[in-house]
């Protein structure tokens, strides 16, 4: 279907309206924001066809980011204190997105429970969270959280929002590195339905997330040893679930990739902080 779809849209837009349409299905798939479809979009609500998809998911992940960036300033304006601030931003990125990632992290901490692929891949579709999954889940929110509220600390609010927004990016094109570099670990499920992007594809994201961060960063009053940790360990984060998967499922799921963003944001918003003196 994501095939036919890709076919059809390329054959009726181009240029901007077919980069348009890309990024409103990007925002459709990775958030619950109410983006309503465009005049020239054909099946709106058709599951996306990522081979396309991938070159807008830097800046899909820039405005889903714009929300909880936004909540996080207002709380220190309204004088709220770091910690609920943080609290706060992260509460509204979870909502934001459906906690989509996070499922996906939840998952793969309950499938180490496994002994063989097929009983690891069975555990995934479980619909109910074990005691891996709970502790995954407690343990990345906290270290979110403990992470803005540190920024709050030794930077000012705009330099956290861009933290917010460029780790939101970074980690959404790193949560990709699986899906490229890695074959379907079933023969059904999303991560097949979509399609694998080209590698030339994801290097030209790559590139537009490490750009977007730069400038974001340099704007914004980030330190340029902070951008460049943000960028490699994000990177290193989705390398090291890539392994992972390989090694624990012979592939990837969509819960691979979900537990790649997690991991990824988290390596982003704690390589800034090892950048910043308290």
């Amino acid at each position: 279907m994501s095939e036919q779809f890709e076919r059809d849209e390329t054959a009726t837009i181009g240029g901007w309206r077919a980069a348009a349409a890309d990024l409103t299905h990007c925002l459709r798939f990775y958030s619950r924001l109410p983006v309503p479809p465009l005049p020239f979009e054909r099946d709106a609500y058709a599951l996306p066809s990522f081979p396309r998809l991938v070159r807008m998911i830097p800046l899909g992940g820039l405005i889903i980011g714009l929300l909880p960036a936004a909540l996080f300033g207002l709380a220190l304006l309204l004088d709220l204190g770091p910690w609920l601030a943080a609290m706060l931003s992260v509460s509204t990125m979870v909502m934001t997105t459906g906690a989509l990632h996070e499922d996906g992290l939840a998952d793969i901490a309950d499938s180490v429970g496994g002994s063989t692929r097929e009983k690891r891949l069975e555990i995934m579709r479980d619909s109910r969270i074990g005691s891996f999954g709970a502790s995954a889940l407690f343990l990345a929110l906290a270290l979110r959280i403990g992470a803005l509220a540190t920024l709050a600390s030794r930077l000012d609010a705009g330099a956290v929002m861009a933290a917010i927004l460029i780790a939101s990016s970074l980690s959404r094109t790193a949560g990709l590195i699986p899906l490229v570099f890695l074959p379907p670990a079933r023969r059904d499920g999303v991560s097949r339905a979509v399609g694998q992007p080209a590698r030339e594809t994801f290097w030209l994201a790559a590139g537009i997330a490490g750009g977007l961060a730069v400038v974001l960063g340099a704007v914004l009053g980030l330190p340029a040893s902070g951008i460049a940790l943000m960028l490699v360990l994000s990177a290193l984060a989705g390398l090291a679930l890539t392994a992972f998967a390989s090694r624990h499922l012979g592939g990837q799921t969509g819960d691979v990739i979900g537990a790649a963003q997690q991991v990824a944001e988290i390596a982003a918003l704690i390589g800034l902080l090892t950048a910043i003196r308290p």
